[in-house]
C-alpha cells in the first residue's frame, strides 16, 4: 500500500482535495475529524485539555468549544504548544490504526492521511509521498475569515501562527494549487492520482519481485 500525507496551511481547500481524493478511489483520513474524536468528552484527551485549560472552555453539554480554544491558544504560542502535545500522540495512535485497516482491505491502495501539522510535528517522515495543498495568501485570508467568520486581523493572527506556506512546499513531491477554483483544482488532483496509482503499481511489482 502507497502511504499518502496530505497537508498544507488553513483555508488553502484541503477538505475539497481530500473530497476528490476520495471520489477517486483513495482511502482518505481526515485528521481534523481525528483530533475531535480523540477529545470527546470524558476520552483521554478530553480529560487532559480539561486539566489544562479549564471548564471554561466546555459547552454545557460537556464538549470541548473549539471556538473558545481557539482563541486561547492562538492568542498564545506556548498554550499552543501545549494544546498540539496533548492532541497530537493521540492522533498518530488513531492514524496507524487506520492504516492497518487500510492495508488489511486493500494492499495494493493508496491511502491518504489529511493533517495540517504534519510537516512542523515530524510525522511527514512516515509517509512514502507528500502532497501540499496551497493557494494565494490572499485568496487564503478571504477564505479563512469567510469560513470561520474573523476578522482580518483575526484571520491574519492564526495563518501567522503555522509555518509559512513556501516552507511548507519544500517538503512537497507534489504540490495542489486551489487558487483557480474547483474545476481547476479537481484537474490537478486527477494527475496528481494518476500518478500515485502508477507509483502503487511499481512499488507492487517490485515487492513481488523481491519475494
Amino acid at each position: 500500500m502507497l502511504k499518502v500525507g496530505l497537508t498544507g496551511s488553513i483555508a488553502v481547500g484541503k477538505s475539497y482535495v481530500c473530497r476528490v481524493f476520495r471520489e477517486l478511489g483513495a482511502f482518505v483520513l481526515d485528521a481534523d475529524l481525528t483530533a475531535r474524536e480523540v477529545v470527546e468528552p470524558n476520552t483521554q484527551g478530553w480529560r487532559l485539555i480539561v486539566e489544562n485549560f479549564g471548564k471554561e472552555i466546555l459547552n454545557p453539554d460537556g464538549s470541548i468549544n473549539r471556538k473558545k480554544l481557539g482563541e486561547i491558544v492562538f492568542a498564545d504560542e506556548s498554550k499552543r504548544l501545549l494544546l498540539n502535545s496533548i492532541v497530537h500522540p493521540l492522533v498518530i495512535e488513531a492514524q496507524n490504526e487506520w492504516l492497518k485497516e487500510c492495508e488489511a482491505k486493500n494492499p495494493d491502495g493508496i491511502a491518504i492521511v489529511d493533517a495540517a501539522l504534519m510537516i512542523e510535528s515530524g510525522s511527514w517522515v512516515r509517509f512514502d509521498k507528500i502532497i501540499v495543498v496551497w493557494c494565494e495568501p490572499s485568496v487564503q485570508l478571504k477564505r479563512l475569515m469567510k469560513r470561520n467568520d474573523l476578522t482580518e486581523e483575526e484571520a491574519l493572527r492564526r495563518i501567522k501562527a503555522q509555518m509559512p506556506q513556501e516552507e511548507k512546499k519544500k517538503y512537497a513531491d507534489f504540490l495542489i494549487d486551489t487558487t483557480k477554483g474547483f474545476r481547476a483544482t479537481r484537474k490537478q488532483v486527477i494527475s496528481v492520482f494518476e500518478k500515485l496509482n502508477a507509483l502503487q503499481k511499481s512499488k507492487g511489482v517490485q515487492g513481488k519481485a523481491e519475494n
